[in-house]
């Protein structure tokens, strides 16, 4: 009499039980035989194991975090195109992107305590080609949070991928130069699926996951849902098995995943688009501020952005001009295996902005700021006011700070030695928080040494600021002539040393050689290039030993390569005449 009482209660307690867990469903929408026939594009692609949660698992200690500006965060594009035979884009290699690849003493005296604590070094240096004497101040990101007590926020997260027909060329292609076999390379498509499976490794249980595809027009894969409710595996095996199909349309992908964050409540989250492209947009995006301006204004809503560049001929140019906006940052996939470890130490700082807003005034008779070096809002910077819309957390490893300098050239126009350094910055909520220091330069140079440096530090910096230069103003030149400019003409050795280590926005043809589509440009150094690399090659080589660090060989091997490669002997003469 009483079993069957037991056993309906016992039914009842389990049904109960089970009807209040989540379900796991796979909720992928996209269907590619509405259009076109489908094509399997086989292999697997593990999720990360290392997804934990920040701050929950990680072994007690006080090492705290650094910060960094947004933008670049790598330049792979760069070097993987000079690997291919191909000159690269300007935007290609940043001060920002470089900069944080290597990690900095920042000078940082004491304890910082702070969400934000600047710190600075000064130095005096002598351009290795021209002996003109510069004077430099190193602007360190410090953070007091401790890295055990970091946790970034739940995540809504919309992935925007590109399938468009670019995306099916292979990785080491240019898809504008024309058609050819693929079968001995992973494609950009590839790659970029693999990709996105990394990143998925490191959602956690309450992040929300949604996916928009776009070519022409734009299709909403998977609609936005937690994880816990998700079978999360399913989705996997639906993104690798995505190709390739017509032509691209930026605008219509970005306004679909806007579209997803509509009546979604954000309180707790951090809400992002992560936007992985080739940027080869041939349909659709006539102008860049169609999509600039949708990326901006719904920053001002709070939805980030991260533009995640795929391809050699990912055209960094222009995902330059949306990486400027607050909160927003971008990252070349090297490859999906480097990424997948890249995203293992990185995912949750990609997505966590920090700190907005940051103005550095300048207050001072006997200086004024000429060039800014590691921030995307250089061009906003002025004689007294540098500007960075946004600062993300980075790796410290006790002593020094991953990418973690900003590096600002100044002019003397007096003589008083006073700086007064007034800093202005805004936390995710908008409070307001003002620093103030004075610092007098009261340095001597040394005759004996190329300049004097508060710290390794800043000589790290500067040393990494003119390789950048030189590299922009070599790619500058030989794009134009690559190009075939008509008002353009090779300069001669002692024209190209003037401007060598010149900051290259300043230059008359900065902004002409940025384009929308573009064939590739045969990697070439011409005579003088070839002179002022070997030149900076032994330079450089000399440096590293002077500060002990050996990060800095990859770009010396960079140098080499160029070094070695065989020069334009001359330019090709045209016959120009219009009559």
């Amino acid at each position: 009499m009483y079993i069957p009482s037991l056993f309906l209660t016992l039914f009842l307690l389990f049904s109960f039980t089970f009807a209040k867990e989540p379900v796991s469903i796979d909720d992928w929408e996209y269907n590619s035989t509405k259009a076109f026939v489908t094509k399997q594009v086989g292999g697997k692609m593990r999720l990360s194991s290392k997804a934990m949660m920040v701050g929950m698992s990680a072994p007690r200690s006080t090492k705290k975090i650094g910060l960094s500006v947004g933008g670049a965060k790598d330049t792979h594009n760069f070097t993987d195109n000079i690997k291919a035979g191909f000159l690269p884009q300007i935007d290609a290699i940043t001060y920002e992107g470089t900069f944080y690849q290597h990690y900095f003493d920042t000078g940082l005296q004491g304890e910082c305590h702070a969400l934000f604590c600047p710190s600075y070094a000064k130095a005096i240096h002598n351009d290795i080609y021209t002996d003109e004497i510069y004077y430099y101040l190193s602007v360190g990101l410090n953070s007091g949070i401790e890295k055990r007590a970091f946790k970034r926020k739940k995540l809504n997260l919309v992935v925007v991928l590109d399938i468009s027909g670019s995306m099916g060329s292979g990785f080491n292609h240019y898809y504008y130069d024309g058609k050819e076999n693929y079968k001995s390379q992973k494609s950009k498509m590839r790659i970029a699926n693999e990709a996105i499976v990394a990143m998925m490794g490191h959602l956690k249980d309450e992040d929300r996951f949604g996916m928009v595809l776009f070519d022409d027009s734009a299709y909403r894969a998977k609609p936005l849902r937690k994880v816990r409710r998700t079978n999360m595996r399913a989705i996997e095996k639906h993104i690798l098995a995505l190709h390739e199909r017509g032509g691209t349309n930026w605008s219509a992908g970005y306004k679909e995943a806007l579209a997803m964050f509509k009546g979604l409540s954000k309180k707790g989250y951090e809400n992002r688009i992560i936007f992985i492209t080739d940027a080869m947009p041939n349909r659709g995006e006539l102008k860049k501020e169609r999509l600039f301006a949708m990326a901006q204004a719904a920053s001002k809503k709070g939805i980030h952005t991260t533009f995640i560049g795929v391809g050699v001929d990912f055209n960094a140019n222009l995902v330059a001009y949306v990486s400027k906006i607050k909160g927003a940052n971008y990252y070349s996939v090297h490859s999906s295996e480097s990424f997948q470890k890249r995203m293992d130490s990185e995912f949750d700082y990609m997505v966590t902005p920090l700190v907005y807003d940051l103005e550095l005034t300048l207050k001072s008779k006997g200086f004024k700021i000429d060039a800014v070096y590691g921030n995307p809002q250089a061009n906003l910077s002025t004689g007294r006011m540098m500007y960075v819309n946004t600062l993300f957390p980075s790796e410290n490893d006790g002593k020094r700070t991953k990418g973690g300098v900003i590096l600002v050239r100044l002019k003397k126009v007096g003589q008083s030695k006073q700086l007064t350094l007034s800093v202005k910055y805004k936390d995710t909520k908008g409070k307001a928080y003002k620093n103030l220091q004075k610092i007098e330069f009261n340095v001597v140079q040394r005759e004996d040494e190329n300049g004097y440096y508060d710290n390794p530090g800043i000589h790290k910096a500067i040393l990494l600021s003119e390789y950048v230069s030189l590299m922009k103003n070599w790619i500058l030149d030989s794009r134009m002539a690559c190009q075939k400019t008509p008002d353009y003409s090779p300069f001669p050795l002692d024209a190209l040393k003037e401007h060598a280590m010149s900051f290259p926005p300043k230059r008359a043809h900065y902004n002409q050689i940025k384009s929308w589509e573009h064939h590739s440009c045969r990697l070439e150094v011409n005579r003088g290039y070839k002179q002022l690399f070997s030149h900076f090659r032994r330079y450089f080589k000399k440096s590293i030993q002077t500060l002990h660090d050996r990060s800095l060989t990859q770009e010396l091997k960079l140098l080499e390569r160029l070094e070695k490669k065989n020069p334009l002997h001359v330019l090709e003469k045209v016959d120009d005449w219009n009559m």
